[in-house]
């Protein structure tokens, strides 16, 4: 019954957010503007509850290159960038702003988390002024499989899988996968998973032991 529930709630989600998803589709093939996009990614993350919740993943499942109907995208969180892709079970908290980015698979992005279009978004012209941002210039940020990204945390630059990063830290530069890193910019502290336990006296093969529990988010 439950999957009989989930699949209507889908199925609804999809047709509610079908017309402005093809306006979307309209605004990619006619242009290089993204504002129709935006509009309606900013409009169905204020959405709450459950619904909003449907409203998003069956939106961005439409218009974003790749998105896992099993994610759960949390209330005002939205994406700025239609090539992103989202795995299968991503949790992404409230308050989230994507970019360019690739959500690995299981991944966790906690609230109010910030994952840009890389760290080089702007430039000085020959007069000394600032540029505005150019998607061109955009940086693909890679977050790994199983990786957990505390809260408040700014994302420049990859990491990789099964890491943690501590809640308001500032990733500069990449992460090897494995690595627990926190502060501004984010240094190593420790591994997220310690090395495989040996069989015990049975003969059965040893799992996995979390070098770190509970990092705060």
């Amino acid at each position: 019954m439950n999957r009989l529930l989930k699949g209507l709630c889908l199925a609804l989600g999809l047709i509610v957010v079908l017309a402005p998803a093809l306006l979307c589709k309209l605004e990619a093939l006619l242009s290089r503007r993204n504002e129709m996009f935006l509009f309606w990614g900013q409009s169905f993350a204020l959405a709450p509850g459950l619904p909003g919740k449907y409203l998003r993943k069956c939106f961005y499942r439409l218009t974003l290159d790749s998105c896992a109907m099993s994610c759960d995208l949390g209330f005002m969180s939205y994406f700025s960038d239609r090539r992103a892709r989202v795995g299968p079970r991503v949790y992404v908290g409230f308050g989230v702003s994507v970019g360019y980015a690739i959500l690995g698979e299981g991944s966790l992005i906690g609230s109010r988390a910030s994952i840009l279009n890389g760290g080089r978004q702007h430039r000085h012209g020959p007069d000394g002024k600032l540029t505005g941002f150019d998607p061109r210039t955009c940086q693909l940020i890679h977050v790994g499989a199983e990786t957990w990204i505390g809260e408040a945390a700014v994302l420049m630059a990859d990491v990789g899988s099964h890491c943690i990063v501590a809640a308001g830290s500032v990733v500069s530069a990449p992460v090897p996968d494995n690595r627990i890193v926190g502060g501004n910019p984010a240094r190593f502290i420790g591994k997220a998973i310690d090395d495989i336990v040996p069989a015990d006296g049975d003969g059965r093969p040893g799992g996995r032991v979390e070098a770190f529990q509970g990092y705060a988010t």
